[in-house]
């Protein structure tokens, strides 16, 4: 972690949570502000930047696309989202996972690390209500794309919300006793979130994170895709079988700022999203330990 990577860090998430309206999906200006931003810092890294497009409710969303070692034919999917839930700044959720997947894209084009596979770097529009679970998700939109086009997709990470953290003891809830009793109560954490059909690959992932940051680093295998598991653009994913995870820091259970205009940027902490970001990219870095693993999974 070096201090330019937590000012880069903390640009992204300042340009996004200024956006004024708030970028939700009825705020066409302010998310297309949002894609252009996305757009200029893939190709400030390094990369050539794309957009995937769809209609929803009559108007038109796109996806930001730029892929690291693009002829490669088996591909690693890295996502965050870029709309917000209603008119709040979103600093957390998400603004803070897509300044971690620029990041990350910006550390893999200016390293080149010599890689078995293709990453591509995505971001979407459309994760937040009303288009939850449906088929217009812009995560869905991609996911079915790699589908029909039957592409050799190791896995996919999804970024949703790395960026509040505290040590006040108690500070880390759950919905049940049962996990209160397995996991940390102080939140300084990230978390790891699977479900046990594609255990393989969530385990590995964890493992590498670990190896690469200093942050502690859980890790949970729902049963089933319901509930707490797929809360996130990973879950579009998981529905043509895909073994994807979600990288968080519990949302919800942690952050009282959730879907609430207190979600602002100095609720964050960004020293240690740099060290989640680390983390991240030494998992992106480390994939060809577990294509054996995965190819089991499916």
């Amino acid at each position: 972690m070096v201090e330019s990577q937590v000012n880069s860090l903390f640009n992204d998430v300042l340009f996004l949570t200024s956006l004024d309206p708030p970028r939700n999906w009825e705020n066409e200006k302010s998310l297309h502000e949002a894609g252009e931003y996305i757009k200029r810092e893939f190709e400030m890294a390094g990369g050539q930047s794309s957009e995937q497009l769809w209609i929803a409710n009559g108007r038109k969303f796109r996806n930001i696309i730029t892929s690291y070692n693009p002829d490669k034919p088996a591909r690693l999917i890295v996502g965050a989202h870029y709309d917000v839930c209603g008119n709040q700044p979103g600093a957390d959720d998400n603004a803070s996972a897509v300044a971690g997947l620029l990041e990350c894209a910006r550390l893999t084009f200016s390293n080149r690390p010599d890689l078995e596979y293709g990453v591509d770097f995505v971001a979407f529009s459309l994760e937040e209500p009303p288009f939850s679970y449906t088929k217009s998700m812009g995560s869905y939109v991609h996911a079915l794309s790699l589908h029909e086009s039957k592409a050799d997709v190791i896995g996919m990470i999804c970024l949703e919300m790395i960026g509040y953290f505290s040590d006040r003891p108690g500070s880390q809830s759950y919905p049940i006793p049962e996990l209160a009793a397995l996991y940390p109560e102080t939140a300084n954490y990230i978390a790891v979130v699977g479900i046990q059909q594609h255990s393989g690959f969530s385990r590995q992932i964890a493992k590498c994170m670990k190896e690469g940051c200093q942050m502690d680093v859980q890790s949970i295998d729902f049963p089933t895709q319901q509930g707490l598991a797929g809360l996130s653009d990973h879950w579009s994913y998981w529905q043509f079988g895909y073994p994807a995870v979600m990288i968080t820091d519990t949302a919800f259970l942690r952050n009282p700022n959730y879907h609430q205009r207190t979600d602002t940027i100095d609720t964050l902490n960004f020293e240690k999203m740099a060290d989640v970001v680390d983390g991240c990219w030494n998992a992106i870095c480390n994939q060809a330990k577990i294509i054996g693993i995965v190819k089991k999974d499916y």
